[in-house]
């Protein structure tokens, strides 16, 4: 079973459309990222899909769940983490945890509050308050609470904007852990270093999916590998990014040793989706 399915999903404001027909589907356990500029629709579609909004059309479905037909269900099984952290800035990291682990009526919440806190690595500023927290550390403090009831969908609303990088890889570690347990991810991002370490990636453009597929896959609608064919034969070989390497790699074929080096320019991911954005555009 999937554990999002969307199909024809719109939101319009007045005479703005902020979804115009979403379709995806996400499987259990997946990191599933969506990517795309500001003002893309990113956020207007993680809220319908936790019940925050209204859809004006079209059908959502979360673990089988609709996201406002069955919001009191479905509340107990999803987290949720938004683009600003919505904690109470008076009371401690393990008081607002502990908040929020309450309202999903938590069994062993002690215990569970416990956990989460030594898994986002917060025990030990645990009875601090939070108005006293960078903001990298107030995101941990939302992953947590997004997580104490122990969700089996949660939704990341561009998680790690504006944290520096060794945040944002103890940020990933997690979300690669949780994954390994079989929580499903549902990221919201505009980096595409962090889309590249997704599962399966959806490019959302002016409230339309424009591309939906693996990283690798749509890197493919770029342009290089190494491929050498001789005597008939085809060989492909994976090598490292300096010139040397790729001299290094071709001098058994033939390549005559004066060469020192070789440069081989691949599209980033980044490039490939703001080509495919703008050939939208021109569409």
């Amino acid at each position: 079973m999937n554990a999002i399915e969307v199909s024809g999903l719109t939101k319009r404001y007045g005479r703005v459309e902020a979804l115009r027909g979403v379709d995806l589907s996400v499987r259990e356990g997946e990191v599933f990222g969506l990517v795309g500029p500001n003002g893309a629709g990113k956020t207007t579609l993680i809220k319908g899909l936790v019940g925050a909004l209204r859809p004006s059309g079209g059908e959502a479905l979360v673990m089988g769940l609709n996201p406002l037909g069955d919001r009191a269900k479905l509340r107990r099984r999803i987290g949720y983490m938004p683009q600003s952290p919505a904690l109470y800035e008076d009371l401690s990291a393990r008081g607002n945890v502990g908040f929020f682990g309450a309202a999903h009526r938590t069994p062993d919440l002690r215990k569970k509050v416990d956990e989460v806190m030594q898994f986002t690595d917060l025990s030990g500023r645990a009875g601090d308050p939070v108005h006293t927290f960078s903001g990298g550390m107030k995101r941990r403090v939302s992953l947590a609470c997004a997580l104490v009831h122990r969700p089996e969908v949660i939704f990341l609303d561009e998680p790690t904007a504006a944290v520096d990088p060794q945040l944002r890889s103890r940020l990933w570690r997690t979300f690669r852990e949780l994954a390994r347990g079989g929580t499903t991810l549902f990221i919201s991002t505009h980096l595409m270093d962090e889309a590249m370490l997704c599962d399966r990636i959806a490019i959302l453009r002016g409230g339309r999916i424009i591309a939906a597929d693996t990283p690798r896959t749509i890197l493919e609608e770029g342009m290089t590998h190494l491929t050498v064919e001789q005597d008939g034969a085809e060989e492909e070989e994976t090598i490292g990014g300096h010139p040397e390497d790729l001299a290094a790699a071709l001098r058994p074929y033939g390549l005559r040793p004066d060469v020192a080096a070789i440069d081989v320019q691949t599209d980033t991911l980044e490039t490939v989706v703001l080509s495919l954005i703008e050939k939208e555009e021109v569409g």
